[in-house]
């Protein structure tokens, strides 16, 4: 899931190489460029725990059976305003259906995270937030967080500047590659 606005923006970029991975250890791989979506915010109406469906009628419809189908989750995002983008945000929320769920089922999956950040440290820039924040949601679903890139990439075309960072993104994914 790419979670940053620009569609080629540097995390998109990770995501990239991180999907090259997987493909080439066998999976199938789908990228979800969440910015051209229409996913609206959660409004806790709590109707999917009544009806197993959420009532808001947008594109997160489409997006709940990938998410149940895969073995696997990369979430890919930059560091807005010190956690993951908005993007990634409002797609989280609404795995809220997720919780106590007896239709779809995020939990038991291995998840990588890649993380782009203006700034030059973790904690400076925020990334150690976003860091907090997927390890508290995956201990929740009890899931795996299968490996984190991270790296201080701000400008458009950084990521490719880095091919230490390409290479972990795109190992990262052929491990999650082989999840069966």
């Amino acid at each position: 899931m790419k979670g940053s606005p620009r569609e080629k923006g540097n995390s998109a970029v990770l995501a990239n190489w991180a999907a090259d991975g997987a493909r080439e250890a066998g999976a199938n791989v789908e990228s979800i460029y969440l910015h051209a979506l229409d996913i609206r915010p959660c409004d806790a109406c709590d109707q999917c725990r009544d009806t197993n469906m959420c009532i808001i009628q947008d594109d997160m419809n489409g997006t709940y059976p990938k998410l149940t189908a895969a073995d696997a989750i990369i979430l890919a995002t930059p560091v807005y305003w010190f956690t993951y983008s908005a993007q990634l945000k409002l797609c989280i929320d609404r795995w809220y259906g997720f919780q106590g769920n007896r239709w779809q089922d995020v939990s038991h999956k291995k998840y990588g995270i890649l993380l782009t950040y203006g700034d030059t440290d973790l904690y400076t820039s925020g990334g150690i937030n976003a860091i907090h924040t997927f390890e508290t949601m995956c201990r929740f679903l009890k899931s795996e967080i299968a490996g984190i890139v991270h790296g201080s990439l701000s400008d458009v075309g950084d990521a490719e500047k880095h091919p230490e960072l390409l290479q972990q993104a795109y190992n990262l994914g052929k491990q999650l590659g082989t999840v069966e």
